[in-house]
């Protein structure tokens, strides 16, 4: 989740990839995940390469071991029997996120980083993992904890779900499998399998009694926003990941992998439903029949706010990769054109469906995700998005976390250094 409001709710047939590389030709007109070509749109806005590299490398650098106080979000906790130990944290708020250490990990496995990969990974299963037999959250992940390892909140968040899935089959793929918490392959397994099975529990939290299930309707095919709220016939569109989907279809336990190729579907068709015909925008929060969601004392989740800027870049990234859905690139192209009309130097990060803006903040993370929207926009503006996007300095200060975060996850897609790494 990419805010603080998740607190109230929680209170009551493509060709196998090469093992252990990214994918190799097999064909044209095809996504990436089959041609293995990963576009490199800096290169092609006319930056050059070795620069590229450079700001990659500069911007973990600064992220991840740069100045504590001022830079970084990732901080080293010691070690215990499994080794290293480490977090990212939302320095504003004071937590550690499920969110942002599964995004943390997937940075990692793509630039190869495995002791920053594996330190994240084991302070996720040491402090926010679920085993005992009788926790309603049993096989899932508290969303948010204090940087001492204390819960917030013991509930999961789907979203940080489904990226440890995909990062630990990455790293199953780019580095094999080890033992214990390190079978990466074995973990995903594990973890893919209670995410569309977990079967409702019932139980006791630091916030009292609480029930939770899995994380899929299984009417809908859709993720939903938390697995444990009793109305749950409700999800958030950045939360929607058919590129990673397809992905499951093929390495996930064999028995579901109907199910999220279908998922992936359905995903695709929901971007279209959900997404205003006019500006492209998304709400934080949907039905599952693409309506916006929104509570008495949530009113903002029917706008287009942090979450939502998520979503564009999964359904660009997800054309990109597999080259399923034309309708994809309709909607790259429209969001781009209406963020362009409110000034590409100025345009706000929280707007009404229609377009109304309601702050005048000009985030790096939206920037961000606006740019890796550009994988799937055919207007000659996708490149004034990418450049801008080059420009824009490294994250810093009090909000460094979720711009920071979605800063090098865009610098990997636009880089063409996000990649599908095939599971051993």
């Amino acid at each position: 989740m990419a805010n603080s409001l998740r607190s109230f709710f929680l209170l009551g047939c493509l060709p196998l990839l090469a093992q252990g590389q990214p994918a190799s030709p097999a064909g044209a007109n095809m996504g990436a995940v089959a041609t293995g070509r990963y576009r490199n749109l800096f290169i092609e806005a006319g930056v050059p390469k070795r620069d590229v590299a450079k700001k990659l490398e500069a911007a973990f650098r600064q992220l991840f071991h740069g100045d504590l106080k001022t830079e970084a979000i990732y901080y080293a906790a010691g070690r215990n029997s499994n080794g290293e130990l480490a977090y990212v944290t939302d320095v504003a708020h004071h937590d550690v996120r499920t969110e942002g250490m599964s995004y943390g990990m997937m940075i990692a496995v793509q630039l190869d980083k495995k002791a920053e990969f594996d330190a994240l990974w084991n302070w996720s299963k040491t402090y926010m993992y679920h085993s005992e037999a009788d926790h309603p959250a049993r096989g899932f992940f508290s969303w948010s904890m204090k940087t001492d390892g204390t819960p917030n909140d013991e509930t999961p968040a789907p979203d940080g779900e489904e990226y440890y899935t995909m990062a630990l089959y990455f790293a199953s793929g780019r580095w094999g499998n080890g033992t214990g918490i390190y079978d990466y392959r074995a973990e995903a397994d594990r973890l893919l399998t209670d995410i569309l099975h977990r079967e409702v529990l019932r139980g006791r939290t630091r916030r009292g009694p609480y029930s939770c299930g899995n994380m899929f309707d299984e009417k809908s095919w859709m993720v939903r926003f938390v697995p444990g709220l009793d109305r749950n016939g409700f999800t958030d569109p950045s939360y929607h990941l058919p590129a990673f989907y397809e992905l499951w279809a093929k390495w996930g336990p064999e028995a579901d992998r109907a199910f999220w190729a279908d998922a992936a579907a359905v995903s695709r068709d929901f971007f279209q439903k959900v997404t205003n015909p006019a500006t492209g925008l998304a709400p934080d929060y949907a039905n599952f029949d693409g309506t916006p969601y929104s509570l008495k004392w949530n009113a903002g989740a029917a706008n287009f706010r942090f979450d939502a800027w998520r979503t564009a870049m999964n359904w660009s990234v997800d054309w990109a990769w597999w080259a399923k859905d034309a309708r994809e690139r309709e909607l790259s192209d429209r969001i781009q054109a209406f963020f362009a009309s409110k000034g590409m130097e100025t345009y706000g990060n929280v707007y009404t469906l229609a377009g109304e803006q309601l702050s005048a903040t000009h985030a790096p993370g939206l920037m961000a995700t606006n740019a890796v929207a550009s994988l799937a926009a055919t207007n000659p503006r996708a490149k004034e998005f990418v450049k801008a996007f080059w420009e824009c300095p490294i994250p810093s200060g009090q909000e460094r976390y979720y711009d920071g975060t979605l800063y090098l996850l865009a610098m990997l897609h636009v880089s063409g250094q996000f990649r599908a790494w095939t599971p051993k």
